[in-house]
């Protein structure tokens, strides 16, 4: 499988997402401002992501199936709104390990969505 950069970067920013609400989960009784904003980055890159692919779609073909891939896509801008809403309904420490889970799960779509890609 090929990885390029885009998929390398989307990692970092999920390995930091999931760090910082992990350390939140331990430090904090209620979802703060630094794990709400990790989750937000997380959102930020998958937005420019997606515009990326349409540009990239231009030039370099796909090797999978264009609508599992925008499947993906879409699936995965869902997934950190939803953390998002129930850390701010349920304010809890549980909250933040909920907002912990948007890191790994992006970073799994994000191996799927190269895999897709590449072939």
């Amino acid at each position: 499988m090929i990885t390029d950069a885009w998929f390398w970067v989307g990692t970092a920013i999920c390995a930091v997402s999931l760090v910082v609400c992990v350390v939140m989960t331990v430090l904090r009784r209620f979802p703060d401002d630094v794990s709400i904003l990790s989750i937000a980055a997380v959102e930020l890159f998958l937005l420019v992501y997606g515009a990326g692919a349409l540009v990239r779609g231009g030039t370099e073909p796909m090797q999978g199936e264009l609508w599992e891939f925008w499947g993906y896509v879409i699936t995965a801008l869902i997934v950190p709104v939803v953390a998002f809403l129930w850390a701010v309904t349920d304010r809890t420490r549980w909250s933040n390990l909920v907002m912990a889970a948007v890191g790994p799960t992006i970073f799994v779509m994000l191996h799927r969505m190269q895999v897709i890609w590449f072939g």
